[in-house]
């Protein structure tokens, strides 16, 4: 039996530097291949982990404010993996959508219909005609907020009971959670938002359809590509990634041929995964600083992170649910956290000394970050405690 490769932590940080957290992209469609989806739960977190990533980063919030939103619109939103909200470029969101999305919004339809029938009575005839409305007042030109179409579809101005007669009961308006299913479904996708780029009141818009993908084929394609962004990993980092059970993880490492080496992890030694040919070192790149925003894909790539970001750091930089805020990487580490103070002003502390030029490069790094926000003041979405406290210093 051959003898599989050890692939040590240092080896994993070069591979990091180079493939996830460097600068040198040419545009965000670019960098959203390169690290195969972007968080977007947050919408900041979109525009802030393109601007990290590009050779030229000025101008990169209209850069991406075109690509998600302009007449070619290489980017799109989709509810996928571990029911999140990601960015994908096109070409790629059919393999999302059946490898992840599809089954997440066939669960929020079931739930939804569960809702409409507990709360108002309504059956699933009742939501073929308020969605086939919705689709008719959008195919008639133009992109709407919610409110725009709540005016248009009379359905979506109804409101339902919800918890009757407990001490917690509530009335909530139906029009949400039908344009959210819709969306998930690809019927509607979101578009530019009213407000600021980071602003969370989509308009909405037709969707373009999506080429039908066989759902294993779907699933070997996104694991292709989280090994040649992610790998070295695990089955539980895949497992934990894409929201999936082990038996398809372990269907798709097969399928596309993934060859094992080995790993140190923080619960001791573990297989890993990487693309057939994959298994040589990976030359470091000159270390560099990087300011990543809070839900990065970057720290959010794998279930296991002790490799990269020592456990003693975690309660300053994760909530309690598991969200990581801001994050100070130098090379392939995260060595501190940062936030904004109330005049713009991008501060950061460090929680690994690296060096006098690694604080000195953060520091370049935080102050080229607040000239380009140009007084604009982000807040994470899941607040962290070390985000909380540089943001009131």
């Amino acid at each position: 039996m051959a003898v599989r490769r050890q692939v040590t932590a240092q080896e994993r940080a070069a591979r990091v530097a180079q493939r996830l957290v460097g600068r040198g992209a040419a545009g965000p469609e670019e960098v959203t291949r390169s690290l195969v989806a972007l968080h977007a739960t947050d919408p900041a977190t979109v525009f802030l982990s393109v601007d990290a990533r590009l050779a030229q980063p000025e101008g990169s919030i209209e850069a991406v404010e075109e690509a998600l939103y302009g007449p070619q619109a290489p980017l799109v939103r989709m509810l996928a993996m571990r029911r999140t909200m990601f960015v994908v470029t096109r070409d790629v969101a059919p393999d999302v959508y059946a490898a992840a999305g599809r089954p997440i919004a066939a669960n929020e339809r079931k739930k939804l219909l569960a809702f409409l029938a507990e709360g108002g009575g309504w059956d699933e005839k009742w939501l073929t005609a308020a969605e086939e409305a919705v689709e008719a007042v959008l195919a008639a030109g133009g992109e709407l907020s919610g409110a725009e179409l709540s005016k248009r579809v009379p359905q979506l101005r109804e409101q339902v009971v919800v918890a009757r007669g407990k001490p917690y009961e509530a009335t909530q308006n139906v029009a949400s959670r039908i344009i959210r299913t819709m969306a998930a479904e690809n019927r509607i996708e979101r578009r530019r938002p009213a407000g600021t780029w980071a602003s969370s009141q989509f308009r909405w818009a037709p969707a373009r359809p999506l080429e039908e993908r066989p759902p294993d084929d779907a699933r070997a394609a996104v694991v292709r590509a989280w090994l040649g962004a992610y790998g070295p990993g695990t089955e539980a980092d895949l497992k934990w990634w894409t929201g999936w059970t082990l038996t398809a993880v372990r269907k798709a490492l097969a399928a596309v041929g993934a060859e094992q080496v080995g790993l140190d992890t923080g619960s001791g030694p573990a297989t890993g995964y990487v693309l057939p040919g994959d298994t040589g070192p990976q030359k470091a790149p000159p270390p560099a600083a990087a300011l990543l925003p809070a839900l990065d894909p970057a720290p959010m790539g794998w279930q296991d992170r002790d490799w990269f970001l020592p456990q003693e750091h975690r309660a300053a930089l994760f909530d309690r649910t598991g969200n990581v805020g801001p994050t100070v990487w130098w090379g392939g580490e995260v060595v501190g956290g940062w936030g904004q103070q109330a005049d713009g002003t991008v501060v950061w502390r460090q929680l690994a000394d690296r060096g006098a030029q690694a604080a000195k490069a953060v520091d370049r790094a935080a102050a080229e970050l607040t000239a380009r926000l140009g007084g604009v003041r982000i807040t994470p979405r899941f607040r962290t405690p070390l985000e909380r406290e540089l943001a009131s210093a």
